[in-house]
């Protein structure tokens, strides 16, 4: 498995397959030309660093590419180089988590028959609890779709989608962790203000969180019945909800999600 740029992302799935065991530290490669970067991805994942993307296309089956979006086209015009001299003797898969970066795009500039797979994964994927998103070109084989499952798998929630779909998912799940950790720093501080060490707030709110999100992913049940459950009559939960409602979290966090969603569509 290779890495077309080594950064947060990239080192997060590097990681997290190589602590999966799905794949060992000496059959991931990886690209980029920060050199900083490339340090930090072989401390974070321990995988072999390539000298060039020729290099690292050779070197690999399946190829990430985890540059930012407005730095894509250079390499891709690589790349396709790289496998116009190599004249179809070798399939490659190309993994894509460009966010905005539409399938269409990524074939006009790889070739239309090269097989290609958009994913929009999420950071918590380096502890095992990523939530990724995917979608395929025409020209991607079941097999393949199976493999990218997969690898997502073994480092959380992986599901298939349209295309349309993707930059829901990049607003909801990819930019989400971002949310979540205001929340936990704000639910923290407020932990802070009545008293408790900062420690102990952050570890307090940030389980809180985990232990809330494993409710609603066991049980099954709708967020709402959970919280009724909770806010019994004339007690400190519902106070605290009535808070938030005033405060407008409810509205705040769609916003956010609604607002990360349609600057992926910008960056397409």
């Amino acid at each position: 498995i290779g890495f077309l740029g080594a950064g947060q992302m990239a080192s997060a799935l590097g990681g997290g397959f190589v602590r999966s065991g799905i794949v060992t530290a000496q059959h991931v490669f990886a690209y980029d030309v920060s050199g900083d970067a490339l340090a930090k991805f072989a401390q974070t994942v321990g995988g072999t660093i390539c000298g060039s993307l020729e290099e690292l296309v050779h070197k690999s089956d399946i190829v990430f590419l985890a540059v930012k979006p407005q730095q894509l086209d250079e390499p891709l015009a690589s790349i396709r180089a790289v496998l116009r001299k190599d004249n179809g003797k070798s399939s490659k898969l190309f993994v894509s988590i460009a966010a905005g970066i539409s399938l269409a795009y990524l074939s006009e500039k790889l070739g239309e028959t090269v097989p290609i797979v958009r994913v929009m994964p999420n950071t918590p994927c380096l502890v095992g609890c990523g939530a990724s998103g995917f979608c395929s070109s025409k020209h991607v084989s079941e097999a393949d779709v199976q493999t990218v499952q997969t690898l997502l798998e073994t480092v959380g929630v992986a599901v298939r989608v349209p295309e349309r779909s993707i930059n829901a998912i990049t607003g909801l799940s990819g930019s989400g962790p971002a949310f979540v950790y205001v929340m936990i720093e704000a639910m923290g501080d407020a932990g802070v203000k009545l008293g408790l060490p900062r420690d102990t707030a952050t570890k307090l709110a940030a389980q809180t969180l985990l232990g809330a999100a494993e409710m609603v992913l066991q049980t099954g049940d709708h967020p709402g019945v959970l919280k009724d459950r909770v806010a019994s009559p004339g007690g400190t939960t519902i106070a605290g909800l009535v808070a938030l409602e005033n405060a407008g979290l409810r509205s705040a966090l769609i916003a956010a999600v609604l607002a990360a969603a349609q600057r992926a569509e910008e960056l397409g």
